[in-house]
């Protein structure tokens, strides 16, 4: 892997152009909206393993191929970045943190913001993505770098699940349909990571939710309202949402998806925080108003 360099900041003009942040998962939910938020003001090295599918999907900033696995090849791209966005995704390579963390410190980075999620902070959950979440961490705190966590609740954008049933049926299918979780607005979790790179504060810890706890059940009453048409919603068994969750995740993390949805029915994942208005300044975006912003998915 050969990172192009980065901007050569000799000069007025080029100093002038902010701080260098990498991104890892910019083709992500989270990453590719905080690229997108940084890209104008700052020097952004967008990391993914397919550049081709990233600038053909519009990825903001320096598209740089990068392999977490590759641990001498991410040291190049980070080295003299000022900041780090740290998204990682399977409980099944803790390499990954370890080889980011490391080439971080090698690289000279500074500050390190880390995604994690809020089940963190729960003693009752001990499932496989947790765990692993708790321990990426705990990682990060070892390295003594400077660093942020945002541990967010699940995201709004989760509900893009459904978008093929309510376009050809008008249904919703989930499992613990009256169970609530405090979802957050990913566009709120990317502003937070924004302002973490390049306003950090060492050791901080947001706990990032929506407005509002709903159900899947109350999730589909305002989808319908938002795009003016009847939904219904329909109960999935344990069974048949694993069965699901077995086509996209291997085995071990279907039974924790399946864990989780467990203790979300045992109200574990209803309390609201202020934490998105802490870390942006603003107060935390609806379900409804994401919803509308994504009407066209739905129909």
């Amino acid at each position: 892997m050969t990172a192009p360099a980065w901007p050569d900041t000799t000069s007025r003009a080029d100093r002038a152009r902010g701080l260098r942040i990498v991104i890892t998962g910019a083709s992500g939910t989270i990453g590719s909206r905080v690229a997108r938020l940084l890209a104008p003001a700052h020097q952004v090295r967008s990391l993914t393993r397919d550049p081709v599918r990233a600038a053909r999907d519009g990825v903001a900033g320096q598209i740089t191929a990068a392999d977490l696995a590759d641990r001498t090849g991410l040291k190049e791209v980070m080295e003299g970045a000022d900041a780090l966005l740290l998204v990682t995704f399977d409980p099944a390579r803790p390499a990954h943190d370890a080889n980011a963390l490391a080439a971080a410190q090698a690289g000279g980075v500074r500050h390190v913001v880390k995604l994690s999620a809020s089940a963190v902070d729960d003693p009752g959950s001990q499932d496989l993505i947790t765990a692993w979440q708790r321990e990426s961490e705990e990682r990060l705190r070892a390295t003594g770098l400077s660093w942020t966590l945002l541990r967010s609740r699940a995201y709004m954008s989760n509900s893009l699940g459904w978008a093929s049933s309510i376009r050809t049926e008008g249904v919703v299918r989930a499992l613990y349909g009256s169970s609530r979780n405090a979802c957050v607005d990913p566009q709120d979790v990317a502003r937070a990571a924004a302002r973490a790179l390049t306003a950090p504060e060492h050791a901080a810890v947001h706990n990032l939710t929506g407005p509002q706890a709903l159900s899947a059940q109350e999730q589909t009453r305002q989808l319908g309202e938002v795009l003016r048409r009847p939904l219904t919603y329909e109960e999935l068994t344990e069974e048949q949402a694993l069965r699901r969750w077995r086509e996209r995740f291997p085995e071990p993390v279907a039974e924790a998806m399946l864990t989780r949805a467990r203790r979300q029915a045992e109200g574990a994942k209803a309390e609201v925080t202020t934490g998105v208005q802490q870390a942006t300044g603003r107060p935390a975006g609806t379900f409804p108003a994401w919803a509308a912003r994504h009407t066209a998915d739905f129909r």
